[in-house]
């Protein structure tokens, strides 16, 4: 059983930048791990992903080239680094960690989650 905890949300204004962390319970070095955010009235969104090496990622379109996802798997860690933030990016945002060294954009693949950090942007 692996226990997630994200932190770094908050508010910021649009061109802003956050970095969000997610520490695991245990080890995470054999799991891929996955970043997804939730709007109030909308499905639960893939936003980013990682392979249990850290060595592959993917991105959603819409963050690509602005977001970075990483992962210390000596710590149990992973990050999300957010720039140049739009309004559209406000959100809960969620970690997730799956039981394969391969990422997926399904949230229904991922088996562990966090409670979320919320994420403002202001225009």
């Amino acid at each position: 059983q692996v226990q997630l905890t994200e932190s770094g949300g908050g508010s910021v204004q649009a061109g802003g930048s956050l970095r969000l962390s997610c520490a695991a319970s245990a080890s995470v070095s054999t799991n891929a791990m996955g970043w997804f955010r939730q709007s109030p009235g909308k499905e639960r969104d893939f936003v980013a992903a990682i392979t249990s090496s850290g060595v592959t990622t993917d991105y959603a379109g819409s963050v690509k080239g602005r977001f970075t996802i990483s992962k210390d798997s000596a710590e149990n860690t992973v990050y999300l680094q957010m720039n140049s933030l739009k309004a559209e990016d406000t959100g809960i945002y969620y970690c997730a960690a799956r039981e394969s060294f391969y990422t997926t954009r399904r949230p229904a693949a991922y088996r562990y989650w966090g409670q979320g950090t919320q994420v403002t942007v202001s225009s």
